[in-house]
């Protein structure tokens, strides 16, 4: 995953609201949720609720599919999943590069700078 898309992502998440309405989609599972139910889940005014739903859609993160008069909403579980695995891709290089390297030197500091 490239840093322009992982940091999209992300940045559709920073929404107190967008976070909410990926929550309950992720809490529905693969049969997902209408406009109403999410509605009714997240108790968001339905022009509020539209407005996150675009920009989850467009950030890849919520699927949208037409059924009938419905509009079912998923959430893109392979996308979420990328990212979680962006954040922990690098988990724990450090440690592991000191590990093979026989430890690590602590960095040299300069303390009194560390007291001003």
């Amino acid at each position: 995953m490239k840093l322009e898309t992982a940091a999209q992502g992300f940045a559709a998440l920073g929404s107190e609201a967008r976070l909410q309405v990926v929550l309950a989609l992720v809490k529905a599972g693969g049969k997902g949720l209408t406009v109403g139910d999410i509605q009714s889940r997240t108790g968001m005014a339905a022009s509020t609720l539209a407005h996150h739903l675009r920009f989850l859609s467009l950030a890849g993160l919520v699927q949208q599919e037409k059924d009938g008069r419905s509009v079912i909403n998923r959430a893109a579980f392979d996308h979420l999943d990328s990212l979680a695995g962006y954040l922990l891709k690098e988990c724990c290089a450090e440690e592991k590069e000191c590990a093979n390297n026989d430890g690590c030197a602590a960095p040299d500091v300069d303390l009194e700078i560390l007291n001003d």
